[in-house]
């Protein structure tokens, strides 16, 4: 990997600044973790270094506690884990996600008469064509980031409408050690705003602004069971880095956001009924490709409550 020499008399430039080409470091496991083979259901890998299905579990049954640990182990090695034929209700996804944490209500979605406030269904069709295809991690703007979220897709188009998962500790890996130095220590503002404004009056907003104020979380984040270092900035929610000049801090988010893009740190799943996926959404963030107009694609997810990021 080549590196530019740190000049410390000037900011660094980031617009010109290519991701480089050749071999990466994709390391799935962190340091010192060795490889342990899982003893109560199969894992299949969709990438060596992101994404693996799990075959052998039914969410309609109970869940062991040494079900649990495995399924919890699996979650932080592969960042996002896929079920696929699980005809299960909402109230077992919900039961399923409480295994991890308390569950989060989005201040912002509007739930549908008679379905639980903790669930959060994005029903798109040739009406409403879907918005998240955009890289992300949920609800940054949130002092407490969502820690993981469970998302089941009820109805899926015949083709497109595929998830990408990155893993953001491998963005974080390959970043130049200039950069690497540059942005140890800063913190970001996230802010609900630029994604959500467009539901609300102007009225409503700045009662939402004053009850969500931007948030400060760090450029890059500690995870707080693996403790690797991920990049934690997203374009949905991050607005700039704190100290820096604003011009500066624009060209040094978007070198950032940047590194979500590259394939080596990416899944991408193709969705079928009664799927499921579960992510760490500290470790990762994801991506609905936008492309199946005008076919209807329904799904649920359920978010848990996550800790302050640091």
């Amino acid at each position: 990997m080549s590196h530019l020499r740190i000049d410390q008399t000037r900011p660094l430039q980031f617009e010109n600044r290519e991701i480089h080409e050749g071999p990466r470091i994709l390391r799935r496991l962190p340091e010192g973790v060795d490889e342990v083979p899982y003893s109560l259901f199969e894992v299949k890998p969709l990438t060596p270094l992101i994404g693996a299905e799990i075959v052998g579990v039914d969410l309609r049954k109970t869940i062991t506690p040494d079900l649990l640990a495995e399924l919890h182990r699996a979650l932080l090695e592969w960042k996002v884990i896929f079920f696929r034929n699980q005809l299960i209700t909402s109230e077992q996804q919900l039961a399923f996600a409480r295994l991890w944490g308390e569950l989060e209500v989005h201040p912002f979605y509007q739930i549908e008469k008679g379905q639980s406030n903790e669930i959060v269904r994005f029903a798109r069709d040739k009406k409403k064509a879907g918005s998240e295809n955009v890289w992300h991690a949920d609800v940054t703007f949130r002092t407490n980031p969502a820690k993981a979220a469970v998302l089941r897709m009820i109805e899926a188009p015949p083709v497109g409408g595929d998830t990408l998962w990155a893993d953001m500790a491998a963005a974080y890996d390959n970043l130049p050690e200039d950069v690497k130095e540059r942005i140890q220590g800063l913190t970001a503002l996230h802010d609900f705003t630029p994604a959500f404004s467009h539901l609300m009056t102007v009225e409503e907003l700045a009662v939402r602004q004053a009850e969500f104020p931007a948030v400060e979380h760090p450029v890059v984040r500690t995870h707080p069971e693996t403790g690797r270092k991920t990049l934690f900035v997203n374009p949905s929610f991050t607005t700039r880095i704190v100290g820096l000049d604003p011009d500066e801090s624009e060209k040094l988010l978007q070198y950032l956001f940047r590194q979500a893009h590259v394939p080596e740190y990416q899944v991408r799943f193709r969705w079928e009924p009664n799927s499921i996926a579960f992510w760490d959404n500290r470790a990762t963030q994801h991506y609905a490709v936008s492309d199946y107009y005008p076919y209807p694609r329904k799904v649920e997810r359920v978010a848990i409550v996550g800790d302050r990021p640091y």
